[in-house]
């Protein structure tokens, strides 16, 4: 379970993320939505301890991120292409992440072969750095190394941005078999309504840096979501 516990970010006296309280529990497919601004990569970056709190805590697995690394062996994630390591290919860049989480090449290769449809011959044996792959390539290695030694907890940043329609629907059946484990947590945050509809079992909606909606997904979500983003919410 993640637990965030008066949680609070300022900067030069601005606060940006202003949580009081939300739980999300182990095997959960989250979903957090936003306009530019809301707090939403705040949140992550908190979570990932890649900045720190103004006051408050968040607790991954019993382990308070700020104060100790031991959330790190299961937790994974990818918010953007800082992540990567552009002298790199990709092959390389997965042993690196494999190496790092206990895997062998044999077990790296065994999971990134499951992927040949998501990079659509665009990532592997292309003899390119990382840095010379487009936006959008760049995001599917980002994701498939998140992915690799089974963590049990993924964030993924806007995961569907700068992709192609068609590697689109490819991720969400990609994180839909995620969320079917139900040791492993999902938190994606994302622009694209019908997309997180579509594969998180609970929403919650940023505004301000504030929680101002939490929603268990159902047929009504999307519509609900459209109204409240485009001010014809009734509240």
């Amino acid at each position: 379970m993640i637990i965030t516990s008066d949680l609070s970010k300022k900067y030069s006296g601005n606060e940006v993320l202003n949580i009081e309280s939300l739980e999300i529990p182990k095997g959960q497919s989250f979903g957090l939505v936003g306009n530019n601004g809301a707090g939403k990569t705040t949140y992550f970056s908190l979570l990932l301890d890649l900045i720190k709190p103004s006051a408050g805590f968040i607790k991954n697995h019993g382990v308070q991120v700020n104060e100790s690394e031991e959330w790190k062996p299961f937790t994974s994630a990818f918010i953007d292409e800082s992540f990567l390591i552009g002298y790199l290919t990709a092959e390389e860049y997965f042993y690196f992440i494999g190496e790092l989480r206990g895997q062998n090449k044999a077990d790296v290769n065994k999971l990134v072969a499951q992927f040949e449809d998501f990079f659509h011959g665009e990532i592997l044996g292309q003899k390119k750095y990382l840095r010379d792959l487009s936006k959008g390539n760049q995001k599917k290695a980002g994701i498939v190394a998140a992915l690799i030694g089974n963590p049990d907890v993924i964030i993924l940043d806007e995961p569907f941005a700068n992709l192609d329609p068609t590697t689109q629907i490819r991720l969400k059946g990609i994180i839909k078999n995620l969320a079917k484990k139900q040791s492993t947590t999902v938190l994606i945050s994302s622009h694209d309504l019908m997309h997180v509809t579509d594969v998180c079992e609970r929403i919650v909606v940023l505004e301000k840096g504030e929680i101002i909606k939490d929603l268990e997904t159902s047929e009504a979500t999307l519509k609900e979501l459209e109204a409240h983003f485009a001010g014809t919410d009734i509240q």
